[in-house]
């Protein structure tokens, strides 16, 4: 649809974390197999209720991630997450 399926940081995170999970499971990937995230806040004060979300998709050892505060992101969003899997062999 295009719209955000909330304005909070919080459900922005989840839903986001929800489609990468998606997007890995359809590559035949699991969330085990991502080894490096990025994540993009347009508040870095955000950043811990985050990491809160963050480790609900992820455990140890977690993989590598750097994240950053950028002074916007598109469509107004308050995080964008990038990662990549490690096709298992």
């Amino acid at each position: 649809t295009g719209a955000f399926s909330g304005t909070t940081i919080e459900v922005q995170a989840k839903t986001v974390f929800e489609n990468l999970k998606a997007i890995v499971e359809a590559g035949g990937c699991d969330m085990k197999d991502v080894v490096k995230c990025t994540v993009l806040l347009a508040d870095m004060g955000d950043f811990g209720k985050v990491n809160e979300i963050y480790a609900t998709y992820f455990s140890t050892p977690y993989p590598a991630r750097a994240a950053f505060a950028v002074k916007a992101l598109p469509m107004g969003a308050l995080v964008e997450i990038e990662c990549i899997a490690a096709v298992p062999s």
